[in-house]
This record gives C-alpha cells, structure tokens and sequence, in this order.
C-alpha cells in the first residue's frame, strides 16, 4: 500500500514546473504503462487520464494525482520521462532549483483543480508571460502558437517525439522471442521473411482546379502518407509513396504493384489509399473515380497468384457518402455491444484422394481449390455511407484520426495483438473522438471507422523479430 504524499522537496518542484509540464509533457500510453508497473498509477487512475481529450487535459490529470502517490511517485515519474525520450523534463525536475525565489512564484500554477477551456488556457498562458519576464533569458523557452502551444524540442529527442500538433513516432514495441515461439505454431499466418512485404501508398492532397473543382485540398493529408511510410518501414516492409496521381495513374501503379516479381519470397502486402471518395471508389487528382472492387480484384488468387494465401491489408482514408455523422446522445443504462461470429472456412477438396495417393505426389490428385478472392483485410476510415467532414476529422498538422489512431495502435500494440484486434482498437479510439468547430454543423460530429475481413487465421506482424535459423 502506497504512503499517503508525496516528499514535500518533490512537491514543491512540481509545482515550481507546472506551467511548463503542463505544456510540454506528453502523456502517452507508454509513459502511463511505466507509472503502473511502477505501482504508482492504479488501473482505474490510468484510464481516467487516458480518457482525457487533450494532451494538455492528460498532463493535468496525471499531475494532480501523483503529489498523492508517495513517496516513489516523483523518480518514477521522472524514470518514465527518460523512457519516454522527455530527458529535457527529466533534467528541468532535477536540477538545482532557483535561489532567489522568483521562479518558483511566477511558474507555478495550483495543482488543486483542472482548468476547463478558455479560463484554463488563460491561466497558463498568465503565468507563461510572468516566467519569460523572469527566469534566465539564456534557457531554452517553448515556442507559443495561435491555436495551441508547441513543446519545445532538443535536437536528441526530436526524431521519438510527440508535441501537440505532430503524430505519435514512439518507437514501434518489438515482438518479445517468447510471444514469436509461443505463437508462431498456432493457427496464424506466417510472418518472419525479411522484408515483411512490399508497402504502397498513394496519397492524393492536392487536385485539378479545372477537372475536379469540386474537390478541396487535402490539407494535412501530407502528414498522414508520411506517418504510414514511417510506421510500416519499422515493421519490415519496403515502402513506396506516390503522391497525386490521376485516377489512371493510380490504376497503373497498382497494376505494376501487383505484378512485382519479389511478392514470391515475402510474406505479405499493405496497400494504403488516402484521397477523397464516395462509397466504393476513391478519387484520383483529375476527378476520375477509381473503383475499391477493382483494387481488390487486382490483388486476388486469379490476378495476383504470387500473393496466394498470404494476407493483403488495405487501409482506405476516403469519404464513403454525403451523410454526416453528427451523433447521438448516450441513453443511460449498460452500453450494449454485439459481436457476431464470423467463421472462415479452408477450400474443399475435389475428390478424397487416399493418404498413399497424396505420399506419392500422384500427378492426377485434385489440388486445393482456393476461392477467388481470400486472405484480405481492409481498414476503412468511415461507415458506408458516411463522409470524412474535413474541417473537423482532419487536423493540419497531425493528420486524419483513423491513420492517427492506426498508427499509435500499430507502433503500441503490434508487437503482441493481431492485426484485426488492433483494428478493433482503433474503432475503440475513433468511437471516442469528437469534432471541434463552434458555431458550425461540424461541431463535435462523430466519425466511426471499420474492417472488413476474409483472413483465414491470425495475423500478427511480429515486428522487429527474425527467427534464428
């Protein structure tokens, strides 16, 4: 059982940084996993911070309730600032405070209750100006913008961070050799070739005035094309982005995608579409609508043979419809789900041919038929029949939430879940989202992603493992 408080020394220095921490300290599932291994957070502490919105709102969450936590709350709390590349946070609560006071009273802010909107802003930007008035002109200071402050980032800690405005590039978990042994002979897919698979983007931000007028710029859609490129170069797959391609041009990477000759000797593929849409076609930048079924034609047993029973992922951020989700309130009583089972069944056989037949290879045994079109997976960023609202479900510096929420879920969660539970998660997270736009109809809209799946066993990715031959 924890010891009631935390030492008064820590406290105070805490409290000396608020302002500052408040601003600049990420709050992400990794930092979290550390303070609960270390006792310091219970289950339930940890997702009521998690639940929080906003980064800011999870940085005050956490830093009113460790003062709380005993004495080993405050070097735990600065151990998962290492582990989570925060060193310069870990350093600012180290180190000698300040003698003659006045940073301790312009700095700090009163950890006794969380700012709520404007009037919270407003305190930390109050005390933000009084500490650059007095504090050494020589120290580093966070850059400020308009709409949210930026954490200031030293160049060592710059390529594994995570500010307020940018994705999450955590490095991805690697997959334990205990989890790979204990899963690699049960009914899953096999996934140890090095690379993993070949990897294609095409991400549509910009259009043709004059051909597709209707269709605005992608903004922030540059973001996204480069998460996904990152995020499946560190689970082993060889990557190639194309940008702004016509829908015919996109048609042909695809062709030439599919044909390549290297698909014999890997395991797997991921195909990732990012453009505008309508339900089961994608736009390309000239306004020419290229259909979903014929992608996935191109990638099945008949066109595709290289790519046989090995598993193709697709992922789709592009408007499915015209109708907007604009939610609806909770009724009280228990949230029901439903889940129904969906079984996959192996091809028959044509024939019974005897055990002594299949010994002998006979040249006339039936082979296994396969179906024409298996072993796909598709995450798409919306429900049929539904559009992507723009100004609210894509923010210009971080990029769309369904490629935000996979990403984090892959880089967190690849290492020990399989491919369609963490697409589950990220229903789970994008369920949670709402839009922000005051005085517009895009004001907290909703949005829901989805998967469709014929995978015939799980798919772990195993990142970062290769088995010792």
């Amino acid at each position: 059982m924890l010891e009631c408080g935390m030492l008064e020394r820590d406290r105070l220095t805490l409290r000396r940084q608020s302002a500052v921490l408040c601003k600049q300290l990420v709050v992400d599932e990794i930092l979290i996993q550390s303070l609960q291994a270390d006792d310091i957070l219970t289950e339930s502490m940890a997702e009521s911070i998690m639940a929080e919105q906003t980064s800011q709102k999870r940085s005050w969450r956490l830093l009113l309730l460790l003062p709380k936590r005993g004495p080993r709350a405050f070097n735990s709390f600065c151990a998962a600032l290492r582990d989570t590349e925060q060193q310069h946070l870990c350093d600012l609560l180290t180190q000698s405070p300040q003698k003659d006071g006045r940073e301790t009273h312009v700095e700090s802010i009163q950890l006794d209750e969380e700012p709520e909107g404007k009037a919270g802003q407003l305190l930390i930007q109050t005390a933000e100006k009084k500490r650059e008035r007095f504090v050494d002109s020589s120290l580093p200071l966070p850059t400020q913008e308009a709409i949210a402050p930026k954490r200031a980032r030293t160049h060592d800690s710059m390529e594994f961070s995570l500010d307020a405005d940018s994705p999450i590039t955590t490095p991805v978990l690697p997959c334990t050799s205990a989890f790979y042994l204990s899963h690699c002979q049960c009914f899953v897919n096999i996934m140890n070739s090095s690379p993993r698979g070949f990897a294609l983007v095409i991400s549509n931000v910009t259009f043709d005035a004059c051909a597709a007028p209707d269709l605005d710029h992608r903004k922030g859609g540059e973001v996204d094309d480069e998460v996904l490129r990152k995020v499946f170069t560190e689970l082993d797959y060889l990557v190639t982005v194309h940008r702004n391609l016509p829908a015919q041009g996109m048609k042909t990477c695809i062709e030439n995608f599919c044909r390549l000759p290297e698909h014999r000797t890997v395991d797997s593929c991921v195909v990732c579409l990012l453009s505008h849409g309508v339900e089961g076609a994608v736009y390309g930048t000239d306004g020419q609508l290229l259909q979903l079924d014929w992608i996935f034609e191109a990638f099945d047993n008949v066109h595709c043979p290289l790519l046989q029973n090995k598993p193709k992922m697709f992922f789709i951020q592009a408007c499915r419809g015209d109708e907007m989700d604009c939610g609806v309130e909770q009724v009280d009583g228990p949230a029901r789900t439903c889940s129904p089972s969906c079984e996959q069944r192996d091809a028959g056989r044509e024939g019974q041919g005897s055990g002594d037949s299949r010994q002998r290879g006979d040249v006339g045994r039936p082979r296994i038929k396969l179906p024409q079109r298996s072993d796909m997976i598709c995450g798409f960023a919306s429900l049929k029949g539904q559009r992507i609202c723009t100004a609210a479900m894509r923010n210009t510096k971080r990029g769309s939430w369904f490629i935000q929420e996979l990403n984090t879920a892959l880089r967190l969660h690849a290492r020990d879940t399989h491919l369609a539970d963490i697409l589950v998660q990220v229903n789970g997270r994008i369920k949670e989202r709402e839009g922000y736009a005051p005085g517009t109809a895009h004001h907290r809209c909703k949005e829901m992603s989805e998967f469709t799946s014929s995978l015939c066993k799980d798919l772990y990715l195993f990142p970062k493992y290769q088995p010792q031959y």
